[in-house]
């Protein structure tokens, strides 16, 4: 950011995702300082972790992953959209993966404490993501709210995520295979703020281009299902609307 020689300011304020409470106080802080947000950007992850459930009870790749982000944009939407303007959306881009092509919501099993597989938590954590950015998307258009929300698949790119993983990739075949962080952004930044992507919420983007999603995202009762029962676990009453 120095290196940008850019006049903006940078802020920094703690959050730990997967704590619910830690996501209502930072939420809090944001709201006193800022009255409205152009965008919001749903980047935190865990991949492949062991089983663990978070101080709320909530599988942690879940938490961490989707219900974490679902509750702050619900904090938050009240400022996301007060910073659209006709013509100019405000966004909101939900950082998700390709895996989730390989993923299902399981009601049964949903915090994993039936049975537990890593790489099958983590699939249905970012299908979760899609699903709630096609169904957001809805209620966005619905209620004439001139802001737009995306989901990404920002590539494979080396950077802690794969801290969990079993497997190992050695150093020549990593470099090549792997993005670094500044390749990895390029899609994000473009689903962010890219003009040509003005009046096309809800879709979902890898390499900076429009790309197919699970047929589950395609199905409006499923999308609604995931809602309706997200919502019911963070005993939510009105989303975006607190």
């Amino acid at each position: 950011i120095p290196e940008s020689k850019s006049s903006g300011k940078l802020f920094f304020e703690q959050l730990d995702v997967g704590s619910m409470e830690s996501v209502r106080k930072f939420a809090s802080v944001i709201k006193r300082k800022h009255r409205k947000i152009h965008i919001l950007i749903n980047n935190a992850g865990i991949m492949a972790a062991p089983f663990a459930l978070t101080e709320d009870g909530f599988e942690s790749q879940m938490a961490i992953n989707y219900l974490g982000h679902f509750l702050l944009t619900h904090l938050l939407l009240p400022e996301i959209v007060a910073a659209g303007e006709s013509g100019k959306n405000s966004r909101i881009v939900n950082v998700s993966s390709c895996v989730h092509l390989m993923g299902d919501i399981d009601y049964e099993n949903f915090n994993g404490t039936k049975s537990y597989y890593g790489a099958t938590a983590y699939n249905q954590s970012k299908l979760a993501q899609i699903l709630f950015t096609k169904h957001l998307q809805s209620v966005l258009v619905t209620r004439g709210a001139p802001c737009q929300i995306h989901a990404v698949h920002p590539g494979v790119v080396d950077t802690d995520l794969f801290i969990h993983s079993s497997s190992t990739v050695i150093p020549w075949f990593k470099k090549a295979l792997f993005k670094n962080p500044e390749q990895g952004s390029r899609t994000v930044v473009y689903a962010a703020i890219s003009p040509k992507l003005e009046g096309k919420g809800g879709s979902y983007l890898s390499n900076c281009r429009l790309h197919r999603t699970h047929p589950m995202t395609k199905d409006k009762d499923a999308c609604q299902k995931l809602f309706d029962y997200t919502n019911e676990m963070l005993k939510i009453e009105n989303f975006g609307r607190s």
